[in-house]
This record gives C-alpha cells, structure tokens and sequence, in this order.
C-alpha cells in the first residue's frame, strides 16, 4: 500500500483508573481499529500504586487492565488489534506477568514489551546534589524519608521500538499520555525523531484521545446538545502519513463529535499553547484548525513542532500528614448560615482538644458549604439555601490528633443547630496528606529499557537534542471596542470553555462560539477580570495565552487549587468547576452582537 493511501484507526478506550468498563465492547465490536490506546494513569495514581507495591513485590500496575483483557482479549486477537497502555504504573513487569497468565489460560499466544526505566527515585539524591527541585515554585525535592515516588515522563521512541520488535500489547510505566499514541504512528509511518511537525502532530492526536469520551460530548459546556450520555462513544482517531487525522467514534453510539466538542480537549491542561512540552517534541498548537467533515468526524490539521528539551518532566510525590474530611447536611431555615457556624464551632473545639492534649493546632483546615455557593466566594447567589451538605476538611502531622476531630462530628446533632443530619458512614475516616511537584531531570541520565517477552531489545538514554527553538511570533488577538449602545450578557453567550489542573495552577481555555465573537472576549475577559474573578481562591497571577487557530484564549491561574490533587483540602482540588464559574462572568459587548450573520454582518 502507497504509504500516503494508509490509514491507521486508534481508538481511546480508557481516560483514567476506574473509567466506566462500556467503553471497549463497542470500540472493539464496531471500530475496526488497529490499535487501542488505554490510559490509566493521574499523578496520585502513581502513589496509590508505589505504596501497593511496597506491601507486595508483585502489585503496583492496574489490576483493572488485567480484568479488562481476560474479557475482551479473545476478541482483540481475533481481529489483531494491537494494545499499548501505561497500566503498567509503578510495576510494568509484574502487569505483563499477570497478563501473560490470562492469555495462557485462554490458550492465546501474545507477544508483550514492556517499557521501564521511568522509575527514578533511586536518583532522588542524585538530583538533590544537583539542586533539582520544584520546576515550577523552585522549592527543593521532599525529604527522602517522605518520598512516595518519583516518575519521569517517558516519551514515544521506547513505544515504537517495542512495536516495531513484533509486540502485540506495549505495557508502559509513566509515559507521557500521548505517547502512547504517537509511538504507533512514528511505527507505522516511519516517522523519525527528528520529523518534529509530524511529532506534534501525532502527539495532538493522542492528546485529544487520551481522555476517552471528553472528546466526544462528555463534560461539553453545551451538555443539552449532547445526546446518549447512557451509551456515550469512546474516541477513534483516523490517521495519516502527513500528520493530518480524523476524531470519530462508533456508528451506534451516543455523544457529539463536534469542532467545538474536540475544541474544548485540544485546550484540555494546557498552558503555554505555543510550547507544550513533551519528550520527543515541543508542540505549537496555535494555528492548529478543526473542520467539521460530516456527522460526528472532525479533521485536525496544523500542529507545529520543535526540538524538545534535554529534561523529562518528572512527577514526585511524598507523605505530607494526615487528613480529614467530614460531610453531614443541614436543612432548614439559614441552613448556610447554621452550617457555617456549626462548623466553625466544630473546629474551635476540636481545636482546643487536641492543643490541650498536647499537640500542635490544625496545620490547614477548609470550610464549605456545597449548596450555598462557597465555591463561588463573593459571587455566590443563594445565601438562604434551605438545605446544604457541610464539608470540614483539616489537615495535622499526627493521626492520633484527627482522630479527636472524627469523635466530635457526630455529638454536633445533638448539642449544636438543628437539623444537622445524614452523617453517612459513621465516623470520618483518616487518609495520608499526598503531596505532588515536578522536576525537570535529565534525559542523559535516564536509561530506559524495553523488554520483549523477557528479552532485551532496547536499553539507552536519551540523546541530546540540537537544543530548544524559540516560538514563531504571531499577531496578538486585538481586542475591539464596544461601541454604543452595549448590553450585558453572560459570558456563555459568546463562548464556550473547559478547565483543569496542572499541580496547583488551574486551566481554563475559553473558546468563542462564532470567531466574530473572539475580539469582543479579548476586550472582556482580560487576565485582570479573572483574576479579581477567581481572586477569593487565587495566590498567585493569571496569564491569558491567544490561541487564533481555533479562536480560543487559554488561561493559567497559577497557585489556584489549595496545593491541588490530594493535597488540597478543597471540593474542588482540581479546578473541574472553574469553566463554569468563568461562564457565568457579565460581560459588555455591542447590542447587535449576538445577532449578526456567521459573516459578522
């Protein structure tokens, strides 16, 4: 076949541990893929899963891969689907032992690589000598007595060459999400390490896949418009020599392909859209384009590529104390109100108890009141709500002292407001305080391995690159004036949006609903409005990004999340909600806007 004729079908069957198990019986029934993509993988996951393997030399990979191949693995034989996945976590070999058991019980010959070497916690010391710490705030590594795990990011190169040795599944550690999308392409095209557009390219494509059905109408700011949330279809990426690709997903089943479903992914956790670093390339997503072909199919074109950096991002975690959170409702009238002095009187006694006692107060604690709008600080609109759930979150070094706090939720029934109820579970329970930052190690002292059904076909660092490129300079989005006479409308009028976490900064990537719309949010949306927007939460600033490609703007609110992930005390750790918020923001734009022609006329 003339390799510009071929055409390579991934589908994105997984988003996360613990994704909803419909998602492969319709991809694999009726995608005629050739590859399937199934991505596990959150930061925190990887300290789940270190601390498993320290009770068990042969756990710390998801167990629910295992599950999901002994059902569907005869049928992905069959039609020679080809399976890479980073469920391999912090053991890769003892998943690839528990896979190969499945398939000698079905009486299924398979070929398996696995990729390792991402581990590199035995380095910490190494990196602390060389001053490695946070990328980000420049604080230092954690004390080594408190470290969980510490996981480079590995790249595509490992995935390819595992492929091109004749494996059937590629089971990974910490590989970049995308990676296990753009290894497949670089093997199937002959794409070179040094093909950076192509790179970016097939990168983009993972990244808009890697999520599963977030591509395809799931968490879609129109979410009215989306139909069969009940049989929601998984993504298939249609792919190209030329870097140019297709989102899709099956005939038969429910969600929205749309270019404003795909939109809001691309801008998915990004932040600098004109450098999104990864190990094999350094992606300009600025001028990428999305087409809307036919129903539910989207074309992609327009990633840029340069040189990636001589460092792998590498996640660390560590033990940082304990936690607790206790959750009961309050009704009535002033429910918001009785709540909020019900837990105030909560932690000023429990506070007491454990300073008498002889320890040190609370190190953090966080009150909210889901119902009332206290993720909405100053903007919330419901201060008489007449039922809310209460949650009390505290933090402290000791066990012994939250466990004075979990004694003294339940006597608040009875000597404080009333119609405190539903104290579901019974005492609140205590769970270590994990704690996660980045550091940038370097590439040459990584070495990654690969491993074919026990024998070695690969084992080196990575090479140095001919260092990093700056950026192509692009026309700032000029904002426009609002002309007399103006109206006042929310936000979500003119765009749509999507927002998430990278550590403790927060992403929101606002995308305009007609691209006549675009200079009328520049206007409105500055980085100063969301800033005083989101001021009752942020610590640190905002920096607004132009994404002209898809008429979009990105937004990083640095310092945002409460420390983020499992070390946050908040409802909301991890800025899910903050697209929402952001929407409902009152903007000025001219009366006739909103209805003009697609021409702007």
């Amino acid at each position: 076949m003339n390799m510009q004729d071929k055409t390579i079908r991934i589908g994105g069957g997984s988003a996360f541990w613990g994704d909803s198990s419909s998602s492969l019986p319709s991809l694999i029934q009726r995608g005629n893929l050739d590859y399937l993509m199934l991505e596990y993988l959150a930061e925190i996951t990887m300290a789940l899963l270190a601390r498993a393997r320290t009770k068990s030399p042969d756990a710390g990979f998801v167990p629910d891969f295992i599950s999901a191949m002994a059902t569907h693995l005869p049928a992905i034989r069959a039609q020679g689907i080809k399976v890479v996945t980073n469920a391999g976590g912090m053991n890769p070999a003892a998943c690839a032992a528990a896979l190969r058991e499945v398939a000698e019980e079905q009486g299924i010959a398979l070929n398996i690589a696995i990729v390792e070497g991402d581990d590199v916690i035995a380095m910490a010391e190494d990196f602390r000598g060389r001053d490695i710490g946070d990328w980000r705030t420049g604080a230092p590594l954690p004390p080594a007595d408190t470290l969980l795990s510490m996981n480079a990011y590995l790249g595509a190169v490992p995935v390819e060459r595992a492929l091109a040795a004749g494996a059937d599944v590629v089971i990974t550690g910490r590989n970049v999400d995308s990676a296990l999308v753009l290894g497949p392409l670089m093997h199937e095209f002959g794409w070179t390490a040094a093909d950076y557009d192509l790179l970016a390219a097939g990168s983009i494509c993972g990244h808009l896949i890697e999520c599963g059905p977030q591509a395809t109408g799931g968490n879609f700011t129109d979410w009215e418009t989306v139909p069969g949330w009940e049989n929601i279809g998984y993504p298939i990426a249609e792919c190209k020599a030329d870097g140019t690709f297709d989102v899709t997903k099956a005939e038969g089943t429910g969600g929205l392909v749309s270019t404003q479903t795909v939109g809001e992914q691309l801008l998915y956790e990004i932040d600098d859209p004109a450098s999104y670093m990864l190990p094999d390339v350094t992606v300009d997503l600025r001028q990428i384009t999305l087409e809307q072909t036919d129903d539910n199919r989207v074309s992609v074109k327009g990633a840029r590529g340069r040189p990636p950096s001589e460092s792998y991002k590498a996640t660390v975690t560590a033990n940082n104390g304990y936690r607790s959170t206790a959750m009961f409702m309050v009704g009535g009238i002033d429910a918001v109100a009785k709540a909020q002095r019900t837990a105030d009187a909560i932690l000023a006694k429990t506070s007491a108890l454990i300073q008498g006692a002889g320890f040190v107060d609370f190190t953090e604690t966080s009150v909210e009141t889901i119902g009332g709008e206290a993720t909405y600080g100053p903007h919330g609109r419901v201060p008489r709500a007449r039922e809310v759930m209460v949650k009390i979150a505290v933090k402290h070094p000791e066990k012994r002292a939250l466990a004075m706090f979990t004694r003294e939720i339940a006597p608040a029934s009875i000597g404080m407001a009333p119609g405190l109820t539903g104290f579901a579970g019974g005492r609140p329970g205590i769970s270590p305080v994990i704690t996660g930052s980045s550091a940038l190690v370097p590439k040459s002292v990584v070495p990654v391995r690969v491993t074919l059904d026990g024998k070695e076909i690969f084992n080196q660092c990575a090479t140095a690159t001919n260092g990093h490129e700056q950026p192509a300079l692009l026309p700032a989005v000029v904002a426009a004036p609002c002309a007399a006479p103006g109206v006042t409308v929310p936000l979500i009028a003119l765009a749509h949006a999507r927002s998430g976490d990278k550590g403790n900064d927060a992403q929101i990537a606002l995308l305009a609903r007609k691209p006549e719309y675009l200079a009328h949010i520049a206007r409105a949306v500055t980085a100063d409005v969301v800033a005083d927007h989101f001021g009752h939460v942020l610590k640190g600033g905002v920096t607004r990004y132009d994404v002209p490609g898809v008429h979009a703007f990105i937004f990083q609110l640095r310092d945002a999340l409460g420390g983020g992930g499992m070390a946050s005390l908040r409802i909301d750790p991890q800025g899910k909600a903050f697209a929402q918020m952001l929407l409902d923001l009152d903007v000025e734009v001219p009366a006739d806007l909103l209805d003009r022609g697609d021409d702007g006329s």
